[in-house]
């Protein structure tokens, strides 16, 4: 093991065991390099590597503290892995996403109100008038957000939003095929607006696994190309 290893989990230990809790500052440096056996360097690397998975952070002039350990920062930090998946890791994670969008849906057509369900009914009509990948983007990932918000915790809601976020690296409306993607993707996206409406969580769960399934072979069928930028996302 590294000098950096071990500075990484004999950090991780005293936040897991809650030595150092939510919030707390760390420690003196001489004191963790001395107790943990490192180098200034090796702390120092191991703390950046702490606050990139969102549970350290600097301030600056006051030193470093555990950050606020919440749940949907930490679950967003897996983006950082997620967004390295090529295509064929993605196409695995789509089962779990089958199941979290549709347990999302099913809570939503339960809790949703008036003011949502139109908000929803809005963008469902941009998404269905725009032929600008940009704006169809742009509200498709707000119309998927607003239901995961009403229907999920914080917590849920970033995880899909990890789901979601290397879905829309690939380019599937740019495709020959992109034009029939978008309707077949209108149609799903009016079911699922037709059962919240309605208020039927078993509708809006089915309406929810179908577009993911839907999306899933686009996908593993013609394997579009990926950019650099988060841009359309099939579903």
């Amino acid at each position: 093991m590294s000098a950096v290893d071990k500075a990484f989990h004999g950090l991780r230990r005293m936040i897991s065991s809650g030595r150092l809790a939510a919030g707390q500052r760390f420690p003196p440096e001489a004191d963790l390099c001395e107790e943990l056996g490192v180098s200034r360097g090796s702390l120092r690397e191991a703390v950046r590597m702490l606050a990139a998975l969102g549970a350290a952070e600097a301030r600056h002039g006051s030193g470093t503290y555990v950050s606020a350990l919440r749940p949907e920062d930490l679950l967003g930090r897996l983006s950082l892995t997620v967004e390295l998946l090529p295509l064929d890791g993605l196409l695995e994670l789509f089962e779990i996403r089958r199941v979290l969008e549709s347990h999302v849906m099913a809570q939503a057509a339960a809790r949703i109100t008036p003011k949502e369900l139109e908000t929803l009914q809005g963008w469902l009509e941009t998404i269905e008038a725009s032929e600008d990948p940009a704006e169809f983007a742009d509200y498709d990932h707000r119309f998927h957000a607003e239901i995961a918000r009403i229907g999920g915790s914080p917590s849920m809601e970033a995880l899909l939003t990890v789901f979601r976020s290397r879905s829309r690296h690939y380019r599937v409306f740019a495709l020959p095929e992109g034009p029939e993607f978008k309707r077949a993707g209108d149609e799903d996206h009016r079911a699922i607006v037709a059962a919240l409406a309605n208020r039927d969580p078993a509708a809006a769960a089915s309406a929810a696994a179908a577009h993911i399934a839907r999306s899933e072979r686009w996908l593993s069928a013609t394997r579009p190309p990926v950019t650099g930028e988060a841009t359309e996302e099939p579903g």
